[in-house]
């Protein structure tokens, strides 16, 4: 499969096709893939619609205040004081305009942190430098009581070229991924051990600080399968940038064999 990928990047095909991961030169979003993202999304949208019409509106009043009251243009002294209309309609849009931003900035925040009953949760620990995870509510119907606890370490270049990883992304790849179902609703229990790190996957919306001796909770519920790029988000020292997170997310039912054949073998 790996060097499939790799003739099909020689051919010009962008690399974001295989997974959610940042562009060279991106500066928009990722495609969502979590209900949250997509609300971020449309309000960056809503925000952005709002931001060119103030630019454009003060744009045209500075160039007519230019053009038309210049000295060159216009000799006659103007007996122009005030105006109770203007003051009522310049002091009267801006606060439409933030009333406009307030009511879905607002939808949107009580909607990140509304709780629900999740069916799965995942437990995050911040090292330095690196993320361990575990699953400890898997109901499975084996007899084992094994937990799914595991660290995961960035690959190396020596690694990549070791395993013949073709197609692989420098920097963002791990030895082990995380695996979670998709139309389910998780819970994201997110910590530090050391210092202060921030867990973050673009394409979800979620960025969630990994403080020592605090226990942040994110919801997450991911709507498509495919594999999720993300990196620590705090300056945690000189490893920082050597902290990428990978997620695979699989269809409840290859999760659940999948999940359950690693319990097996362990």
């Amino acid at each position: 499969m790996n060097v499939y990928k790799t003739l099909l990047m020689m051919l010009g095909v962008p690399a974001y096709w295989f997974g959610d991961s940042p562009v060279s030169y991106q500066l928009g979003f990722q495609d969502p893939a979590t209900t949250t993202m997509e609300g971020i999304y449309l309000f960056n949208l809503h925000l952005l619609f709002v931001i060119i019409g103030i630019v454009i509106l003060v744009g045209w009043l500075l160039y007519t205040i230019l053009t038309n009251f210049t000295e060159l243009n216009n000799s006659k002294v103007a007996n122009f004081t005030h105006s109770n209309t203007l003051e009522i309609v310049w002091t009267s849009l801006p606060a439409l305009v933030l009333l406009s931003l307030a009511s879905p900035s607002f939808s949107l925040l009580y909607s990140l942190d509304e709780i629900s009953n999740p069916e799965l949760t995942l437990k995050i620990l911040g090292h330095q430098w690196y993320w361990s995870y575990e699953i400890s509510d898997f109901n499975s119907c084996s007899e084992t009581t094994q937990n799914l606890k595991y660290a995961s370490y960035m690959l190396t270049n020596e690694s990549l070229k070791e395993n013949s990883s073709i197609g692989f992304f420098r920097s963002l790849e791990t030895n082990k991924r995380i695996v979670l179902p998709t139309n389910t609703h998780l819970r994201l229990l997110i910590t530090a051990v050391d210092v202060l790190h921030s867990w973050t996957i673009p394409s979800f919306g979620v960025k969630v600080d990994a403080c020592p001796g605090r226990l942040n909770q994110a919801n997450l519920f991911i709507k498509r399968f495919g594999v999720f790029f993300g990196q620590c988000s705090e300056i945690c020292g000189v490893n920082h940038g050597f902290m990428p997170i990978v997620l695979l997310a699989l269809p409840s039912v290859q999760y659940h064999y999948l999940i359950m054949t690693n319990l097996e073998f362990n």
